[in-house]
């Protein structure tokens, strides 16, 4: 096992005995798994992890399923009608097997948080796994992760606010310089998303996240109106499947279900963790439908011909197309906090700032200079398809489902908790 974490975070144990869970007394009892195993062995080790579920202040389950839901469903449903087109129809059925994958992973990610109570987020399951160098390695890639998405995030903005008002721009003051185009709405969003980077309260973050999934259901009413306003629903170069096209329209389907990294926040704010499992599979199944309707729908209308971001595909001046654009816009908007929130943290916690110290003016420093980076980076990535396929492709496929997957079998399995065909159904997913 890795190394004792109440040590690191400051928790001596003195501390451990008032809080009624000592150093010394194993987490799962081995003799308790013994005795049931062959029969209800799964339901033990699920109530001894109970004794570390606790009540308290937090996020309800309906905003919890807000947030989750919020994490998962972004601004992949805007490339999946390319993906789609990519593999061809038969690779909805690859859709489904990723989405039932990294539904699996979410559960580890929830039991690997329930093996220690001072496990708070991503890096601290890499330690409690694998130590220091485990915390660092999970840490500096789900960061990256996060990063990248913050920084397409802002992408998707510009894009779509340079066609839904062209031809716009700003002269600072002086006029040696004019604001315009991508450039110019990559910083009215950058100010308009900055408030929410301050919050830090989850359950307060439920309410901007409820406007991202009306934005979503939105979205895809607006493809529909488009459908039968223009085109009809009929694909017209549609093809069966494609080899050559599915590496691409793989690393999109993992970009669809990113957000493992910010599942421990969502996990850490809820008021009741046991219900950790219910939230996720809600959220999942509710992204997975949305994300196929809007899938089948693009391709249906657009065929080969669909881009990387479906709204592209969109006519310039119809109502319909307006009325995409401004939900696209919310999407981002209303995920960017939540996916910036677990580096603010890791930043907090290495300056010391965990504990709140010098109040929120430091946090609120912290976010903007993580924004501010984010969008001096999203003025110079122009393809906001490559990025999605990179971040799909190497980093969401790490932090979704190998770390997960590792982490979970290095903490339980010394345990003897893990049956044989959950090692072999592990070690046969898409890691």
């Amino acid at each position: 096992m890795g190394p004792d974490l109440s040590v690191s975070k400051g928790y001596t144990p003195a501390t451990m005995a008032a809080l009624n869970c000592p150093l010394d007394e194993p987490l799962l009892a081995p003799g308790k798994d013994e005795n049931h195993r062959g029969g209800g062995g799964g339901d033990d080790v699920a109530s001894m992890e109970a004794q570390l579920l606790h009540h308290g202040k937090g996020a309800s389950f309906s905003r919890s399923c807000l947030n989750l839901s919020n994490v998962i469903s972004g601004v992949g449903m805007l490339s999946v009608p390319y993906a789609l087109a990519q593999g061809g129809w038969l690779s909805l059925a690859l859709f489904a097997l990723v989405g039932a994958v990294c539904y699996y992973t979410g559960e580890l990610v929830g039991r690997c948080m329930r093996a220690d109570a001072f496990v708070r987020s991503y890096p601290d399951i890499g330690e409690l796994a694998f130590g220091r160098g485990g915390r660092k390695a999970i840490g500096a890639v789900m960061y990256a992760e996060l990063y990248l998405i913050a920084i397409s995030f802002l992408i998707l903005e510009g894009d779509n606010l340079a066609k839904l008002l062209p031809n716009t721009s700003v002269a600072l003051p002086g006029g040696y310089y004019i604001l315009e185009g991508k450039l110019l709405y990559i910083l009215v969003a950058a100010v308009g998303v900055l408030p929410t980077t301050w919050l830090r309260d989850l359950s307060v973050l439920a309410y901007v996240s409820a406007l991202g999934l009306v934005a979503s259901v939105a979205l895809t009413a607006s493809l529909v109106w488009g459908g039968l306003a223009e085109h009809g629903f009929h694909a017209k170069d549609g093809n069966v499947f494609s080899l050559a096209g599915l590496p691409t329209s793989l690393s999109l389907y993992f970009v669809c279900f990113s957000g493992h990294g910010v599942f421990p926040t969502v996990y850490t704010s809820m008021r009741n963790k046991k219900d950790f499992s219910k939230v996720l599979l809600t959220s999942s199944v509710l992204c997975s439908l949305n994300y196929a309707l809007t899938a089948v729908l693009g391709y249906l209308i657009y065929g080969d011909d669909v881009k990387s971001l479906v709204t592209l595909n969109l006519p310039s001046g119809k109502v319909y197309t307006k009325v995409a654009i401004l939900t696209t816009l919310v999407t981002p908007l209303a995920k960017y906090a939540l996916v910036i929130q677990p580096i603010t943290t890791g930043i907090e916690e290495k300056l010391s700032l965990a504990g709140g110290q010098g109040g929120g003016l430091p946090r609120a420093a912290i976010s903007t200079a993580v924004l501010v980076s984010t969008v001096v980076a999203a003025c110079t990535v122009p393809f906001f398809g490559y990025l999605m396929s990179f971040i799909g492709s190497s980093l969401n496929v790490t932090v979704a489902v190998l770390f997960p997957c590792l982490s979970y079998l290095r903490i339980y399995m010394p345990r003897g908790v893990v049956r044989r065909r959950e090692v072999a159904a592990i070690c046969a997913s898409p890691s």
